[in-house]
């Protein structure tokens, strides 16, 4: 006779280290750190001295950034934001261009939310409108960009992320029209690791006052603490970097490559911002770096628009999203697009 027993079972315990040890950003930021302290101690203390008061010098305006995303994830806005797209009149273009360059939609949802549009129809033209200028400039974007650069840069790049987003946009629509560009999408494209809760055909209600609703503090709380540690550890990573650019590479080579007397200053710092861009949170310190050492007005602006677009991870998502006339199409726009912007901003702002 079989004999049977009632067991309890003990699941073992799990051990999860914290999110933030196994960050890529985080584990760059401790082992460059503990490197430049191999290598020179004092460097390594003074680094990490600019970096806190980098960090404190810009606190308010971070704070202030971070809530605003909050504040329009929570409310339901956002959802608005992106319901501009769904239209097929090439009017949605000049609509697309501005949502982009004021949306606060993070870099990594815009590729899923590209995604999502083009498969449910939205046209081409518009999401490549939004797709150039959403990276360059945000509200999050504008603020930092304007405390840790110019309020004048700031503008400037705002514009320079419609004009950029017109352009492409009003480009795909012409050579749409020739009868080119069709079925952007690759047959098989898979996903990057994003969700979208994009839906054209969703009506989604605002509601200002969040608060008086658990579940909107909840999703407010969670912005701000996802946007906050995305931003801040960009942030400090970026600040060290500078820290240690301003020790270490002479202000006569940056001044002689995109400085004033460099012929090719606006070209060079277009291609080398494809390569060299890591962050558009990132990349502030590091312009306003590069500005103090003898970049100019132009090449900075040049630099900045076309890391945004076309810099390595974006490239690479767009890559996997479309067909390859469309990925270059891409790139060239945000080449050129970027080298046009640069030399405008000189014109006007100088040297």
């Amino acid at each position: 006779m079989a004999s049977t027993s009632n067991s309890i079972q003990v699941s073992k315990p799990t051990c999860r280290l914290p999110g933030f040890i196994t960050d890529r950003v985080f584990i760059a930021l401790v082992l460059a750190f503990a490197g430049l302290t191999v290598l020179d101690q004092t460097q390594a203390y003074q680094s990490l001295r600019f970096t806190l008061q980098s960090m404190m010098g810009i606190a308010p305006f971070f704070f202030l950034a971070i809530a605003f995303a909050g504040y329009a994830k929570a409310t339901g806005f956002d959802a608005h934001i992106a319901r501009v797209f769904s239209g097929k009149s090439w009017l949605t273009i000049v609509a697309a261009s501005l949502a982009g360059a004021l949306s606060p939609f993070c870099s990594c949802g815009v590729i899923p939310l590209i995604a999502a549009m083009l498969a449910s129809g939205v046209p081409l033209a518009p999401v490549m409108a939004f797709c150039i200028s959403s990276p360059i400039m945000d509200p999050e974007m504008f603020i930092i960009t304007a405390s840790g650069i110019s309020l004048n840069f700031a503008i400037a790049k705002t514009i320079a992320a419609i004009g950029m987003g017109l352009g492409a946009g009003f480009t795909i629509f012409g050579l749409q029209k020739i009868g080119l560009l069709h079925r952007p999408l690759k047959r098989n494209q898979g996903g990057c690791g994003c969700q979208s809760s994009f839906d054209a055909n969703a009506k989604v209600a605002v509601f200002w006052r969040f608060w008086q609703m658990p579940e909107r503090r909840d999703r407010f709380r969670e912005e701000i603490t996802n946007n906050g540690s995305f931003l801040g550890k960009w942030m400090i990573f970026a600040f060290f970097l500078e820290s240690i650019m301003i020790a270490y590479i002479p202000a006569q080579w940056i001044t002689n490559i995109v400085g004033a007397k460099s012929t090719f200053a606006l070209p060079l710092a277009s291609i080398v911002g494809i390569p060299a861009y890591m962050n558009g949170y990132a990349a502030i310190p590091l312009i306003s770096g590069l500005m103090e050492m003898g970049m100019t007005p132009g090449a900075a602006m040049a630099f900045i628009t076309s890391g945004a677009v076309s810099s390595i991870p974006a490239a690479l998502a767009v890559y996997a999203l479309v067909r390859k006339s469309i990925f270059v199409l891409y790139i060239l726009i945000g080449l050129f697009g970027s080298m046009l912007v640069g030399y405008l901003f000189q014109i006007f702002v100088g040297v």
